[in-house]
């Protein structure tokens, strides 16, 4: 199961205290408490694993390591360990507690959410003309702690969208080595599948239906993943008795949700062409007469169709090397 939405508490190190304590070397008076070390930073760091949200399903909390006490002899204490928590490349981080938000697009890429308390200093540090002998310390302050909000949206180039049994996992399957499940039932995709075509990411984005913008069906948990897609392949099932009926469907979803949705570029895909006669075809192609590109009729059992498909994608290819 997919864990894209999950909040936890964080809690960054607590600084060491300042020692107190004096020069033991013969000859050598004076304070010689050294500083307590400053407490671990909490970070996270962007991951291509799109699992790696699933480590917070049981485990609610993450603190870093405490900075230690300050020493004798002028020894400072180590800094507390930072924790580094490993997110998905495309979350969100809302920091409920601060009321921010930050997002972790790049792989590797590393962002700071809670401080760590910094150390208290020794008494070396009170020394004095009028105070040789101080007894004065600081205690470590604390580390930020707070309520963080882990929002996964997935990035991916080509996002596969349409009503449930529209064949988008079976397309998945046929062009990239993803194991999407597939059966001729509603809903058999509860999780986005990922796979790669050459340089291409693609999506299957599962679990829409009518009124999936205001909660009905699982849609509602799926449509933020659309919003970083930079192309949608909308699939329609050719043995469908209301073709346009079904790609209005979505199209309504999207703009209810995020009206920036529906102004993505997009390509129409008619599916299990196989099950149609040429009469069928030429008549739900009719049906999307007025959009600006022709649907693509196609089926996973037809290699010459998906052919079509695949021309697609490599044009895809290029534009996006045109752009970097």
């Amino acid at each position: 199961m997919l864990v894209d939405d999950i909040t936890i508490k964080v809690q960054a190190g607590k600084g060491g205290k300042g020692a107190v304590a004096f020069n033991k070397n013969m000859m050598s008076l004076g304070p010689a408490g050294g500083s307590g070390g400053r407490g671990g930073n909490v970070y996270v760091e962007g991951v291509v694993d799109i699992s790696r949200l699933r480590q917070f399903r049981f485990k609610k909390t993450a603190k870093a390591e405490d900075g230690q006490n300050g020493k004798p002899q002028f020894n400072d204490g180590h800094d507390g360990q930072d924790l580094v928590l490993q997110i998905p490349v495309g979350t969100v981080v809302h920091d409920l507690t601060k009321k921010t938000s930050i997002e972790v697009i790049k792989i590797g890429e590393r962002q700071l959410i809670s401080e760590g308390g910094k150390g208290g200093k020794g008494n070396f540090h009170f020394r004095g003309p009028h105070n040789t002998s101080p007894r004065r310390f600081q205690p470590g302050l604390p580390g930020e702690a707070g309520t963080i909000r882990f929002e996964l949206k997935l990035i991916a180039d080509v996002g596969l969208i349409g009503l449930p049994n529209a064949g988008k996992s079976s397309l998945l399957n046929e062009l990239t080595n993803a194991k999407s499940k597939v059966a001729n039932y509603p809903f058999t995709t509860l999780a986005p599948n990922l796979g790669v075509y050459y340089e291409l990411v693609l999506a299957d984005i599962p679990g829409l239906i009518e009124g999936a913008s205001i909660g009905k069906g699982l849609g509602i948990k799926f449509l933020r993943h659309i919003e970083r897609t930079k192309v949608l392949f909308h699939l329609i099932s050719g043995d469908s008795e209301h073709p346009r009926a079904d790609y209005e469907i979505i199209r309504k979803e999207l703009t209810a949700y995020n009206p920036a949705l529906s102004a993505k570029p997009e390509y129409i895909f008619i599916s299990k062409s196989d099950l149609l006669s040429e009469e069928a075809i030429d008549g739900i192609a009719s049906q999307f007469s007025d959009r600006p590109a022709k649907p693509l009729i196609y089926s996973i059992h037809d290699a010459e169709s998906l052919e079509g498909v695949k021309k697609l994608l490599n044009q895809l290819i290029k534009e996006k090397h045109a752009q970097e």
